[in-house]
């Protein structure tokens, strides 16, 4: 009908095919695969009004109370939540549209069973082909590679006791003497299920020290992970990982020697996107702030009262800039972001692992020049320079960057110039490295090819250090950034000021 958008009853074409596999697949494992193009207008679940006078409502909308079906939908697909774990069926989202679908709404029971989302603009795309076939890739004896009704029962010695967990689980709310009365993420238990995990499943664990002054220094504990789920020839499972550590004093010198700044950072980010479904940005980041400083006035080296004594020995000395990162990320920063996306970024991060994390939190950032092998270089605006090519990788997108000599030369045709041999290998080599860096990744990455001062480099500065600004003293031929953020040496500079305070 002219003026008006199709007419979708989403959520309770799940819920009708939730029931029919409630009735007869038995707690085996199954799923629900979502294939829309466009938001639910009709029935529980809908998103927006037929009418195309009312708009898809944005985070201003969510943040000020004027998206009206928000609150309800999302509270009938919180149901819908618990009946798939309870069943042990996965719900997977694909969407191809160029408006928003409804993903928000739809996260927490893709998030908790497991399922894939994708967006794309066609179902024709090879993305939206390469997404159908990992799912329903076979192992060598002809078995789909899907393991379902998976639990993960966690048993801890008396000192310790579990708080919760945060990815793509749910609380089987069964308690236990070990477990904490402090909640974290899916908490309250010692058993959570899964309705399905792969060999990339990945869920943080949190714990908390009970009765530290009967801990001996030197004493054992131990922290095990027993995981049950059904293997593709409706075989069970059982595996059994046992940790073991040692106590040891709180100023003790081998605290410092084992802290691993990388998983600490990609904790803190499920912690803060977790705080950000119920905060505004605003407190998330303060919240992320004060950690910060707290950690730096702990464990750094320093003269109260003097800045510039400040040091942070090398097994801690990234976490600042990862943290100044992800406080201006689209996980925490939604600007210029739809509630969908943002809910497709925060749900990716909830179950990638420790490498796949700081690509999405700090990006990584490749030099090819003529001067030898590509070269990593600082995230940083000054890295772009007019004769070498940057490779970015912020795992949501992949960016090959053309500084502004080397994209005359290839619009004139150089490369194909038998002398200029050089010119077209250097031109091959990111391209070659762009694609092993999407082959792997699903849903995959976009590509984009960009040329310095083009409008798609957007994807590249939007994520660099603003180090040279409009207010900068300019040097002549070097990019600047307009914005008002702070750099990293800013925020470093502050961080050590607030630190060293007695």
């Amino acid at each position: 009908m002219p003026g008006h958008r199709p007419q979708r009853c989403t959520g309770a074409a799940i819920s009708v095919a939730l029931g029919l596999l409630e009735g007869c697949s038995g707690n085996t494992g199954s799923r629900i695969m979502i294939f829309t193009s466009g938001p639910a207008t009709l029935g529980p679940g809908i998103v927006v009004n037929s009418d195309l006078s009312n708009s898809i409502r944005t985070h201003r909308d969510l943040i000020n109370g004027h998206a009206p079906h928000y609150m309800k939908s999302c509270s009938f697909y919180n149901q819908l939540s618990q009946r798939l774990s309870d069943a042990s069926v996965v719900l997977d989202l694909f969407a191809c549209s160029l408006d928003q679908v409804g993903a928000a709404e739809l996260k927490c029971p893709v998030e908790s069973s497991g399922g894939f989302m994708m967006f794309g603009e066609l179902f024709e795309s090879d993305q939206f082909r390469k997404c159908l076939r990992h799912i329903f890739s076979c192992d060598e004896e002809g078995h789909l590679k899907m393991y379902f009704d998976a639990t993960i029962e966690v048993v801890t010695t008396k000192d310790v006791k579990i708080c919760g967990a945060l990815g793509p689980c749910v609380s089987l709310r069964k308690k236990s003497n070990a477990v904490s009365d402090h909640e974290i993420g899916e908490g309250g238990t010692h058993m959570w299920k899964l309705a399905t995990l792969n060999n990339k499943t990945c869920i943080s664990f949190f714990f908390e020290v009970c009765d530290e002054h009967k801990a001996e220094p030197g004493s054992a504990f131990f922290v095990q992970f027993i995981t049950r789920y059904r293997n593709g020839n409706m075989g069970v499972r059982k595996r059994v990982t046992t940790a073991a550590r040692r106590w040891v004093e709180s100023k003790s010198p081998e605290i410092n020697a084992g802290f691993d700044q990388e998983a600490a950072a990609s904790v803190m980010a499920r912690l803060a996107i977790h705080r950000a479904e119920r905060c505004l940005a605003r407190d998330v980041i303060r919240w992320l702030d004060d950690n910060l400083i707290s950690f730096a006035s702990k464990f750094g080296d320093y003269i109260q009262e003097d800045p510039s004594s400040f040091r942070l020995s090398s097994n801690f000395s990234l976490y600042p800039q990862f943290m100044y990162y992800l406080r201006r990320s689209q996980f925490i920063d939604v600007f210029n972001c739809t509630p969908d996306e943002t809910a497709f970024f925060r749900l990716m991060l909830n179950r990638e692992g420790v490498v796949g994390s700081l690509i999405m939190i700090q990006p990584t950032l490749f030099q090819y020049s003529f001067d030898g092998p590509p070269v990593p270089v600082l995230l940083d605006v000054r890295s772009i320079s007019a004769d070498v090519i940057l490779l970015f990788d912020s795992y949501f997108h992949v960016v090959i960057h053309y500084g502004s000599k080397i994209a005359q030369w290839r619009k004139l045709g150089y490369h194909k110039d038998p002398n200029h041999e050089n010119l077209r290998k250097l031109l091959e080599a990111p391209e070659l490295d762009a694609e092993q860096l999407v082959v792997d990744r699903v849903p995959a990455p976009k590509l984009i090819k960009c040329d310095q001062h083009g409008s798609q480099a957007r994807f590249l500065l939007a994520k660099l250090n603003p180090s040279v600004t409009q207010n900068s003293t300019y040097v002549d031929g070097s990019e600047i950034i307009l914005t008002d953020d702070l750099s990293l040496q800013d925020f470093i500079d502050h961080l050590q000021a607030l630190a060293v305070r007695g």
